[in-house]
């Protein structure tokens, strides 16, 4: 019998600096999705990458005067180190730069693409962000400044460039996503871009002249040019599973894409354009996050209040990391991060509740044993529940039920009292109850969790170390 596939993607950061913690959200949420499916048998496929041609990449190059290649080699380590002590079961990283996988796959898109008429050369002029690497019309502007990237001047380019015909694929797009066949969730970003997109999509400059920016991949019979982001860059989803070798199909049409809310209208416009233009089909589902703010702003690099995620991994663990980021910020909505949040859901959490849970019930069962028996605290955890709020990325609340058992399994040990009754079936209860909460916690906190299932499937169940250390504040701050 074949297994289900499912196929999860990460957008792909530019490489112009090292991770910062808002793309640690979109990983660590991708990462949930990728071990969940896992959970459920079906065979994953997780891929993440970085994002290495553009102007901004060639700019800050240029400006620390390095050679650009051996400045997103160094930024890209940085991501794949990020990868690594996040705990990210990514099955392949992808990087733009990568002649041998990616660039093929690229030539061979645009190439379609020119077949079917839908790239056109024009004499253009326009308001660039190179913030979003993209040209934005005159309205959008806030101020004479781009409202995403409020710090960075707005640069007014004329060029001879290639042009993607996406107005003609404006009226299906719409339709599709009004029908959830391209579906967007949560709701209220479907509704936020079916609002912009109200008079029809514009046709989307899809080259860079060489002189202005010579840092990219050739436009196939045209050495003057250079293609511009989008067919670059998002073309990563099929090379990064094989294209255009016949291979990628066993995984495409992707199940999910996770984005950030500033990435929704590349990947629910311009990406199913190509896709239909194409003859592809178009991704299942995009899920959209918010932004991570410090004081109320939102966290970017041109604002300058970035909190570097492998900074943080020095001073606490992987697992609390992660859960901070999926326990505080609502799912598609903006979040609060701080470390006093971190350390305050750690210590009262992690710490207080689950390890301290760990710690007293696998100590009376060393002492007592336990003595099988029908489980009638287990039928208090609502799997269903949380299966449900899975499927529907609400992670934070995935975690609030959880350890809404957690609180229960803690009452039931004040309530039974089995270090007085030395009761072998309520430690059997108590020990099936902790081996079931770490099973659903693995995709959220892996370390820690599977730490649990070990320590609670052994034949000889001990105490052991503790499982959360408490942070003291005054000495780690």
């Amino acid at each position: 019998m074949t297994k289900e596939k499912f196929y999860v993607t990460t957008t792909i950061p530019y490489a112009n600096a090292g991770p910062h913690i808002g793309f640690a959200l979109e990983i660590v949420q991708a990462d949930v999705l990728a071990r969940w499916n896992r959970f459920l048998g079906k065979e994953v496929f997780f891929l993440t990458g970085t994002d290495e041609h553009g102007q901004k990449n060639y700019a800050t190059a240029k400006k620390e005067g390095l050679d650009v290649q051996k400045f997103v080699d160094r930024n890209t380590a940085d991501f794949l180190k990020l990868t690594k002590e996040l705990n990210i079961t990514n099955d392949n990283f992808i990087r733009t730069t990568d002649k041998k996988v990616h660039w093929p796959g690229v030539e061979e898109f645009w190439e379609i693409l020119v077949k079917n008429g839908d790239l056109y050369k024009k004499e253009y002029t326009g308001f660039y962000c190179s913030g979003c690497e993209r040209f934005i019309t005159e309205k959008e502007l806030e101020d004479g400044k781009c409202p995403d990237h409020p710090t960075l001047d707005i640069q007014e380019i004329s060029e001879e460039n290639y042009f993607f015909k996406l107005s003609k694929y404006s009226d299906k797009i719409k339709k599709l996503i009004e029908s959830d066949k391209l579906k967007i969730c949560p709701v209220k970003w479907k509704n936020d871009f079916l609002g912009l997109i109200k008079d029809g999509l514009t046709d989307v400059s899809f080259s860079r002249d060489n002189k202005h920016l010579p840092w990219g991949i050739p436009v196939p019979g045209d050495a003057n040019q250079v293609m511009y982001v989008w067919c670059d860059a998002l073309t990563n989803y099929l090379t990064g599973i094989g294209y255009p070798n016949k291979k990628y199909e066993k995984y495409w049409p992707a199940d999910v894409h996770v984005v950030g809310k500033d990435m929704l209208r590349f990947h629910t416009g311009i990406w199913p354009g190509m896709l239909l233009s194409a003859g592809l089909e178009l991704p299942k589902e995009v899920i959209v996050h918010g932004h991570l703010t410090v004081d109320g702003k939102k966290m970017s690099k041109s604002v300058g209040n970035v909190v570097s995620p492998l900074e943080l991994l020095k001073k606490y663990d992987s697992d609390s990391v992660r859960y901070i980021l999926l326990r505080n910020v609502p799912f598609g909505d903006d979040g609060a991060f701080s470390e006093d949040s971190l350390i305050q859901r750690h210590n009262d959490e992690l710490a207080n509740k689950l390890g301290n849970l760990v710690s007293r019930v696998s100590g009376l069962i060393e002492k007592n044993g336990v003595e099988k028996c029908e489980n009638k605290l287990l039928k208090k955890f609502k799997t269903k529940d949380i299966s449900n709020l899975v499927n529907k990325y609400k992670f934070d609340k995935v975690l609030n039920d959880i350890f809404g058992f957690i609180d229960n399994c803690n009452e039931y040990v004040q309530e039974k009292k089995p270090w007085e009754t030395k009761d072998k079936k309520v430690l059997y209860e108590l020990k099936e109850s902790v081996l079931e909460i770490a099973r659903f916690l693995v995709p959220f906190i892996p370390n820690s969790a599977e730490k649990i299932i070990e320590q609670f499937n052994a034949k000889e169940i001990k105490k052991g170390e503790i499982l959360f250390k408490k942070i003291e504040i005054c000495e780690e701050r």
